[in-house]
């Protein structure tokens, strides 16, 4: 697919699926099947939106060589052209990230996001050819994630200028480090580079990178409640952007304090999107060990915040 067409897709609010699991914690693909569908009924659609599958929020690093390929499968078939499909490809040297990505392909994905080989230790030379390499290797975009997180896992604005010629990095999902996003300018540098990437904001800043000229966010709630972040990108769309800011902070604000206090008892990154999607009735099981689920006093917590946003939660199920 051409870079063009490629750019014209990763756009939106990208949805980080959560991996449905049964009780046994094995992948629930009919599960999967079905979610698809509701979320490309509820407006994640070509244009609008993009479904991510194994990603970090969906708990792809902690899924089998066997699993994600079929998650994926499920996904695209179920999907059946009417909205872009991505996965996560984690922590891969260059040889298997080249194997996974044409598998991929192969799968129907329309783009990777591709985090750098971090458990390698790379310098940032490293993480260039990583990613030049790979580039020319395949022919489905790549998504790069941009991570301050974890060690190895950046790569400066000087860095992604010297990739601007990279056929297949289309994207950059972009997350400076929380100190550097206070210093004036230090967040704003990327957005030079619009004419070659697509930028992704992934700290909590999704009116402030539309103004930029950016072209979607990460959030928590895409999947969750879809019709929320499509009528927040209508008003990102139409320059709405004090509704946009009000919109996006009345329901981020309250899952980031829910999400800082139940991670103090245990971690994982979709233990609360897990609770929310039972919440909404749409329930995938809970996240595998060692991360705990969610405590019937959280759930019920969280049934009255999602409430409150004025949200079509179900109803509580009857013991």
């Amino acid at each position: 697919m051409k870079r063009d067409k490629l750019r014209e897709l990763i756009v939106g609010p990208m949805a980080t699926v959560a991996t449905p699991f049964d009780r046994e914690y094995k992948v629930d693909y009919g599960k999967m099947h079905d979610l698809t569908n509701w979320w490309i009924d509820n407006g994640l659609t070509t244009g609008n939106s993009v479904i991510k599958v194994a990603a970090a929020m969906g708990e792809g690093p902690q899924l089998r060589d066997t699993e994600w390929p079929h998650l994926l499968r499920t996904t695209v078939q179920a999907a059946d052209g009417r909205v872009p499909t991505m996965c996560g490809i984690h922590y891969k040297d260059t040889i298997r990230a080249i194997e996974d990505i044409k598998l991929a392909s192969d799968l129907g994905a329309v783009a990777v996001q591709l985090s750098a080989p971090i458990h390698n230790g790379p310098t940032e030379d490293d993480n260039l050819r990583f990613y030049e390499d790979v580039s020319r290797a395949i022919d489905i975009g790549i998504l790069i994630y941009n991570t301050h997180a974890m060690a190895g896992g950046a790569i400066s604005v000087d860095g992604f200028r010297k990739m601007v010629d990279f056929e297949n990095v289309v994207a950059i999902k972009w997350s400076p480090p929380p100190a550097e996003r206070a210093i004036p300018g230090k967040y704003e540098e990327i957005f030079e580079l619009t004419h070659a990437f697509n930028i992704i904001d992934n700290c909590f800043g999704p009116v402030r990178c539309f103004k930029l000229g950016g072209h979607g966010y990460i959030n928590h709630t895409v999947d969750i409640y879809p019709r929320h972040d499509i009528q927040l990108l209508e008003l990102l769309r139409n320059e709405r952007y004090e509704e946009a800011e009000t919109l996006y902070e009345s329901v981020e604000g309250p899952i980031g304090v829910f999400s800082a206090k139940v991670g103090e008892r245990s971690g994982g990154q979709a233990r609360v999107k897990k609770g929310m999607m039972e919440v909404m009735g749409n329930p995938c099981g809970v996240s595998r060990p060692p991360s705990q689920p969610l405590l019937k006093s959280e759930i019920e917590e969280l049934r009255e915040m999602l409430r409150s946003f004025g949200w079509p939660v179900a109803n509580k199920p009857m013991n």
